[in-house]
């Protein structure tokens, strides 16, 4: 058998680094496998994989044959092993049984040249040279066991360890060091102990004599007698009998008028409770008030507001309310080609080409509200006048952004209804201006693994894949300027970065990495995208995924004077600040192809009957 190298992968019954020992056969599953050699447990890029490495299972652990392939990164790495500069084998291993801190039993999954390894009894026990002749030259101690621990981990502490292993010998324990190992409450104790059994020697004052037998006390029963005059029973029952009065309607409040009648106050501490004709306490310590946890304005519960903020940031803004776009087609080019001329005959006419053109006109989108100045004037705690603003102004933001992006959602002949042709939505947009592409599962399923591939793959792989190379197809028509933003429902993002591969890693550990793969800047989610479908013309139904698009090319149009402006007013019959926030704008992409619906096909099958 030919190897580059071998050694040991891992060894049986040695505590490696993080407190994990390996027990015998705990990978003999893996006996005769074969598994990649792989570079520092990197599995990101093709040229991490080294070669492979051919598992053999022994009565002191895993063995390992390893063999390098012929690319510039295995070549690499055996000039690295024959020079002595990588010494260390690790394994990267999951399905793991474990009985405490003994492995009974895992999957490895790579075997990976690393710098520092855990397990202490792994090494590459020979390095051979191909040819004519095989000489051993050269034995390394290496290795790291489990998972893809490394020196440069911080040991975990056992937190079960007896701390008298970290401190002196039982033998040599004195007085004061079992003394200094009692808390605070123990400690008190012992000093009350002793201070009796000092006075008891002593015949101490306390000692009461009671038809000549000495009265004993309990040194555990600390408490003082409270100065003062208490209740008597007759009065608690005086109390209870007035708080079952209807008039009454509560023990607090008799309790209350109780204590008006007779003076009294409620001592209530940690040496006595009770109600006490004097002392410092008050009664309304039994029945504490509320406490605002933040004081100031009530906290705000909204949908998702961070992609409206950037929606009303990223648009463009333009002094124009009434929006034109021309556009010329000259994609039919072999009807537009230039010709050749041939001597004494007539010279033909061009093709026509097309002229896209389309306005779109200005609408008020408002917010009314209004105010009772008794509530203006009752609430103290914050500027309630500002408040009901910021709210309006939310509210405003968050339906031009849905606007925008969605459309208005309520039916044509709804009398608020923002129109579409006066804020054109991108997703209902004309598939001239915005390109409609359905998630392709099936395609991706039956490429990756043919028809087993949910055997193999699960299904947030499959469709992580199938979401990467619809919108990356989609990008081959995109016309719309500079790198595009992708706006999408929280769930399918999840989807997407939850997505496992064969071995069960994560393919994409941030969205940064995601956002990659996917060819756009930033990836923003949008609650409110959630369950949105729209009708095509074929009667298909198509659930909303995601909206790629750059806003810069979405132009948001308000001449002067149809910016946001808020009025007031106040009205002296109804005795209300009445408040409207309103802004007359416009809306629509102004770059054809610029951008990008992923949907989802949801047409409900047609019934058999």
């Amino acid at each position: 058998m030919k190897y580059d190298f071998s050694g040991w992968a891992t060894r049986n019954n040695l505590r490696c680094s993080d407190g994990r020992t390996i027990c015998k056969d705990a990978f003999k599953a893996n006996d005769g496998q074969t598994v990649p050699l792989v570079w520092n447990h990197q599995h990101n890029e093709p040229f991490n994989v080294l070669g492979h490495a051919l598992l053999e299972n022994r009565s002191d652990g895993v063995y390992a044959y390893c063999t390098f392939n012929d690319t510039e990164s295995g070549r690499a790495a055996k000039q690295l092993v024959e020079h002595g500069d990588v010494s260390a084998l690790s394994i990267y291993a999951n399905q793991l049984r474990q009985q405490g801190s003994n492995v009974l039993h895992g999957m490895i999954r790579e075997v990976s040249l690393v710098l520092a390894g855990a397990n202490p009894g792994a090494f590459i026990e020979s390095v051979l040279s191909h040819g004519e002749e095989s000489d051993e030259e050269a034995v390394i101690y290496t290795g790291e066991t489990i998972l893809m621990h490394s020196d440069e981990q911080e040991e975990e502490t056992d937190m079960n360890e007896n701390p008298k292993k970290k401190g002196k010998p039982e033998d040599e324990e004195t007085v004061a060091d079992v003394f200094n190992t009692l808390t605070e409450k123990q400690k008190t104790v012992v000093y009350a102990l002793i201070g009796q059994a000092l006075e008891d020697q002593n015949g101490g004052d306390d000692d009461d004599e009671e038809e000549g037998n000495r009265m004993k006390h309990n040194v555990f029963d600390m408490d003082t007698e409270p100065t003062g005059s208490y209740l008597s029973h007759a009065d608690e029952e005086s109390i209870i009998d007035m708080a079952k009065a209807t008039n009454v309607g509560s023990f607090q409040t008799a309790m209350q008028i109780f204590a008006d009648e007779n003076g009294l106050e409620l001592q209530h501490d940690a040496v006595s409770s009770g109600f006490a004709r004097s002392g410092d306490g008050n009664i309304y310590n039994l029945f504490p008030e509320y406490k605002e946890v933040r004081p100031g304005a009530p906290e705000l519960i909204t949908n998702d507001q961070g992609w409206v903020k950037t929606v009303m940031n990223k648009v463009h803004k333009s002094p124009i309310s009434r929006i034109r776009t021309s556009q010329v087609d000259i994609r039919n080019i072999d009807t537009l080609r230039a010709k050749g001329y041939q001597t004494g005959k007539q010279k033909t006419q061009m093709g026509n080409f097309n002229l896209v053109r389309r306005t779109t006109d200005p609408q008020t989108v408002y917010v009314k509200n209004a105010l009772h100045r008794d509530d203006i004037v009752d609430i103290t705690d914050f500027d309630y006048v500002d408040y009901l603003y910021n709210i309006n102004r939310a509210m405003l933001d968050e339906e031009l952004a849905t606007a925008i992006m969605l459309g208005d959602g309520r039916s044509d002949e709804s009398a608020d209804k923002i129109a579409p042709e006066h804020i054109r939505p991108i997703w209902l947009d004309d598939e001239l201006y915005t390109i409609h592409r359905d998630l392709d599962m099936s395609t991706v399923t039956s490429e990756i693994q043919g028809v087993n591939s949910t055997a193999t793959f699960g299904s947030n792989y499959l469709t992580a894949e199938a979401m990467v190379n619809t919108v990356l197809y989609a990008r081959e028509t995109y016309k719309g300027s500079g790198t595009p933003d992708m706006y999408i429902t929280p769930h399918m993002l999840n989807v997407m970065l939850l997505a496992r591969d064969i071995n069960g890693r994560r393919i994409y550990s941030s969205k940064a990495e995601l956002a990659s793969s996917l060819n756009v800047g930033e990836i923003y989610t949008a609650e409110q995208f959630v369950n949105k479908t729209r009708t095509t013309s074929n009667n298909k139904t198509k659930k909303l995924l995601a909206l790629i698009v750059n806003l810069a090319d979405y132009s948001l149009g308000a001449t002067k004077g149809g910016e946001v402006t808020h009025f007031t007013q106040f009205d002296i019959d109804f005795n209300q600040e009445k408040s409207l926030l309103e802004t007359r704008v416009s809306g629509a992409l102004t770059r054809v192809y610029s951008a990008i619906a992923i949907e989802e096909d949801v047409t409900p099958a047609p019934s058999n009957g």
